[in-house]
C-alpha cells in the first residue's frame, strides 16, 4: 500500500463514494503510480503482476473521464481470457456505479446477437478478448469513432496465446488521437514493440513483482516420481490443510482425471479448463469466489482471470513449461497482504525446465521434504474436521454497494419511443429520489431495466405502479437478482 488516499486525487464524489462502499482504503503501489498519469491522458507501459490492484488503477481514471452524455463507447479494454473479460466489466460496472457507467463484455462461446444488441445500448466502456472484438469492428456493430482510452492487459499473455497480431489489427482500426496503456507481468521483446509502434512517448511504470519475494510467498519444490504424485499430493495436501487452494495441471485430461480421484476421496474440489462450457467455467469460478469449495484443479488458460484475495496454497501437481507460467500460477496466492505457500511437484526428468523457471525467478526454489508417514497421520483428523465443516462463504467486494441497488423491470422499451431521459425526468419527481439515486438504465426494444440506488427502490417501486412515463402506464416489479 502506499501512503496515499484515494481523496488526493481529483475524482469525483461519485466515484469516491463508490471506492468507499467497495471498501478500497488506500491505493495500491500500482494504483498511486498510474491513477494520476491516466487522469492526466498519458500513455502507460505498466510491468505488474496480477494481484496488485491494476484493474482498478486504470479502472478508477477512465470512469472519472468518460463523458456520461456519450452513447458511443469511449474506452476498449483488451484481454486475453473470457473469465478476465466477464471480471473487468465487473470492476467498471462497481466503480462507476454511481455516475452510471455502463460497461459490457464481449468475448467467443457467448451468442454473437446478444452482444450486438447490448452494444446497440449507450454503453461507455467495452472489455473483450481480441478475436470477438475484431469479429464486431468486421461486422460494423462495434462504433470505433469516439473510444478515447486503448487498454492492453496482460499483454504478455496475449503473446503467448496467439493474440498479438488480432490486437494489432484492432490498434489500426482505432482513432489516432487516444491514450493507450499496456499492463503486462513480463516485457517480451514482441510486448515492447508494440509500445514503441502504437505509443505516444509513454511512461514506463515497473511494480516489483511481490508475487515472488518469499516474504508473501513460501516456495517449496518436492521431488517426486510421476506415478506417486496423486500419493504425495494427498499427504501434502492432509500437512498443509489449505482453507483454499489451486492445483495447476498442464492438460485438460489431467484437470478431469484429478479432480475426479479428489472428489472420490471426499476432497471439496471442483475444475476448470478451455474446453468448457463457458456459463459452466464462470459459474465454478463465481463458487470458488464464495468459498464453496476448497480445491479448484484448473490449467493455466482458464486460471487467468482469477483475483480473489484470500487464496493461501497454490499447488504445481504438474510443472509449468513455460517459466513465465510459474509467475502467473503462483501470483495466485499472497494477494492483498495475505501470506501464500507455493508448492511445486517435480519429477527427476524436468531439471532443465526447473532450471529456466529458477534462472527467470532469480532464485533457487527451496526443497521440502515428503511429509513423514507419521506427520500425515498426526495431521489426518484436522484434515478431515475441515473438509467436513461448511466451507465460510466470502462476501464479495460488491456486496456492500450491491445490497444498496433494486434493478426495476418495465415492460416498455424503444418500441414504445421510450428513452433514458424519460425514465430520468419521471423517477427524480418522486418525493425524496433525486438524479442521484438513479443508476445504470437499460433499454431494449420490449422492456427496460432501471437501477434504484442508495435504498430508494421500494419508494420508487411503490410510486412508479401509479405514474405514467411519457403518458403510458407501464407494468413495473423488481427484476430477477442473478
Amino acid at each position: 500500500m502506499s501512503g496515499k488516499s484515494f481523496k488526493d486525487y481529483k475524482l469525483s464524489n461519485e466515484i469516491v463514494n463508490a471506492l468507499n462502499s467497495l471498501e478500497y482504503k488506500n491505493p495500491t503501489e500500482v494504483q498511486s503510480k498510474v491513477i494520476p498519469l491516466v487522469l492526466e491522458n498519458k500513455d502507460l507501459v505498466v510491468k505488474s503482476q496480477t494481484g496488485s490492484g491494476k484493474t482498478a488503477s486504470y479502472g478508477i481514471p477512465i470512469c472519472e473521464l468518460v463523458d456520461w452524455k456519450e452513447n458511443k463507447p469511449q474506452a476498449l479494454i483488451l484481454t486475453p481470457t473470457r473469465e478476465l473479460a466477464v471480471q473487468v466489466k465487473e470492476d467498471f460496472t462497481n466503480l462507476g456505479r454511481f455516475k452510471r457507467i455502463k460497461a459490457t463484455a464481449i468475448y467467443g462461446k457467448q451468442p454473437f446477437a446478444i452482444q450486438k444488441t447490448e452494444l446497440k445500448q449507450k454503453t461507455h466502456v467495452v472489455v473483450g478478448t481480441p478475436g470477438r472484438v475484431m469479429d464486431h469492428i468486421e461486422k460494423g456493430t462495434l462504433a470505433l469513432d469516439q473510444i478515447r482510452y486503448l487498454v492492453i492487459d496482460e499483454a504478455d499473455e496475449m503473446l503467448n496465446m496467439g493474440f498479438i497480431e488480432q490486437v494489432e489489427a484492432i490498434i489500426k482500426e482505432l482513432p489516432r488521437k487516444r491514450v493507450t496503456m499496456l499492463f503486462s507481468a513480463t516485457l517480451p521483446e514482441a510486448v515492447k514493440n508494440l509500445a514503441l509502434n502504437y505509443m505516444k512517448k509513454p511512461t514506463d511504470i515497473e511494480i516489483k513483482a511481490t508475487g515472488l519475494t518469499t516474504d508473501k510467498i513460501d516456495h517449496a519444490l518436492v521431488v517426486v516420481e510421476e506415478n506417486n504424485k496423486l500419493s504425495i499430493l494427498k499427504d501434502v495436501t492432509i500437512v498443509e490443510n489449505p482453507d483454499s487452494c489451486i492445483i495447476f495441471c498442464r492438460t485438460k485430461d489431467r484437470v478431469d482425471t484429478l479432480c475426479e480421484q479428489l472428489a472420490d476421496l471426499g476432497y471439496s474440489c471442483d475444475k476448470i479448463h478451455g474446453g468448457m462450457v463457458q456459463d459452466i467455467r464462470l459459474e465454478v469460478m463465481n463458487d470458488f469466489k464464495r468459498g464453496d469449495f476448497r480445491y479448484l484443479i484448473a490449467t493455466d488458460v482458464a486460471a487467468r482471470g482469477i483475483d480473489i484475495d484470500n487464496i493461501t496454497h497454490v499447488i504445481n501437481y504438474d510443472l509449468p513449461l513455460e517459466k513465465e507460467s510459474y509467475v502467473h500460477r503462483t501470483g495466485r496466492t499472497g494477494r492483498a497482504g495475505q501470506k501464500g505457500k507455493a508448492i511445486t511437484l517435480v519429477t527427476p526428468f524436468e531439471d532443465k525446465f526447473l532450471s529456466e523457471i529458477e534462472e527467470y525467478i532469480g532464485f533457487k526454489i527451496p526443497n521440502m521434504e515428503v511429509p513423514s508417514k507419521e506427520e500425515v497421520l498426526n495431521k489426518k483428523s484436522d484434515f478431515e474436521a475441515k473438509m467436513n465443516i461448511e466451507p465460510i462463504l466470502k462476501k464479495a467486494k460488491s456486496e456492500k454497494l450491491n445490497k444498496q441497488i433494486m434493478k426495476l423491470y418495465f415492460n416498455g422499451g424503444k418500441k414504445k419511443k421510450l428513452r433514458a431521459v424519460d425514465f430520468v425526468g419521471t423517477i427524480a419527481k418522486i418525493d425524496g429520489v433525486t438524479v442521484e439515486d438513479i443508476g445504470i438504465i437499460t433499454i431494449l426494444d420490449a422492456f427496460s431495466y432501471v437501477e434504484i440506488l442508495n435504498d430508494k427502490g421500494p419508494i420508487v417501486l411503490k410510486n412508479m405502479k401509479n405514474t405514467t412515463i411519457k403518458g403510458k402506464l407501464l407494468k413495473v416489479y423488481e427484476a430477477n437478482k442473478k
